[in-house]
């Protein structure tokens, strides 16, 4: 369930990625080059954006488990939801007044300095860089799969999610990469308009974690004693009822 999240999240959103990552991605120097070293460009440059995700959700995720020891995580879990909830359904006006992104202005001014300085060095070997560097400027949707990370069971499940929500950005951005004008504009426009849902869903599924309501997948129990979750069904065998559990 959350690889799927993950793969929604990712995939709905590279359509949003087009539009603030777009300019980094259709600036890589690989016109007048071979195909395969267009091909081999556009991959290191993706590799190091997941690599950047993936990065991030081994630290989020252990500060998720660091709640988690607390006996926090469910809390957690339902206080992103719910944020993440108004954040879709607040005027988006509101939104920005309050976004962290301004915060860390000086931040975000070396990063695009150094990716400044990359492009030009017009190199494979600067591609990786690239994308690793591409992966840590400010996005929304990356804002949203960190909080999935924090609320993930495990530290494991955190680089996962992180890992796949990059690798399910792939295909769009591979494309516009090599194919410049594969996708229409309207195209864009109207999938973009799909992101709300996907992320309200996300929201849904995090409350749901949170809410202790025994559901196996979408809501595990929490074991007070282990402090662990766990998703359980019962099994009817020949002799008797058993309940089957897979820790979480």
């Amino acid at each position: 369930m959350f690889l799927l999240a993950a793969i929604s999240l990712g995939f709905f959103g590279s359509f949003h990625c087009i539009g603030m990552c777009g300019p980094i991605a259709l600036a890589i120097p690989i016109y007048n080059h071979t195909r395969f070293y267009k091909t081999i460009s556009i991959i290191l440059y993706n590799a190091g954006r997941i690599f950047t995700y993936a990065s991030l959700g081994v630290l989020f995720g252990l500060v998720g488990q660091g709640f988690a020891l607390a006996g926090l995580q469910q809390i957690l879990s339902v206080t992103l939801g719910v944020l993440i909830l108004l954040g879709v359904l607040l005027p988006q006006r509101i939104v920005t007044k309050y976004t962290i992104t301004n915060k860390f202005f000086k931040l975000f001014s070396v990063i695009k300095s150094s990716l400044a300085n990359q492009l030009a060095k017009k190199g494979l070997s600067s591609l990786f860089v690239l994308g690793a560097l591409n992966g840590l400027l400010p996005c929304g949707l990356v804002y949203m799969a960190i909080t999935a990370a924090i609320a993930s069971s495990t530290l494991l499940h955190a680089v996962l999610f992180m890992a796949f929500f990059g690798l399910a950005t792939v295909p769009l951005m591979f494309s516009l990469s090599y194919f410049t004008n594969l996708i229409s504009i309207q195209f864009r426009s109207a999938v973009r308009k799909t992101i709300p849902y996907v992320t309200g869903v996300m929201a849904v599924l995090l409350i749901l974690r949170g809410l202790n309501l025994n559901i196996p997948y979408l809501s595990p129990e929490r074991n007070a004693e282990t402090n662990s979750f766990a998703a359980c069904h019962h099994a009817n065998t020949p002799n008797h009822n058993a309940k089957l559990c897979i820790g979480k």
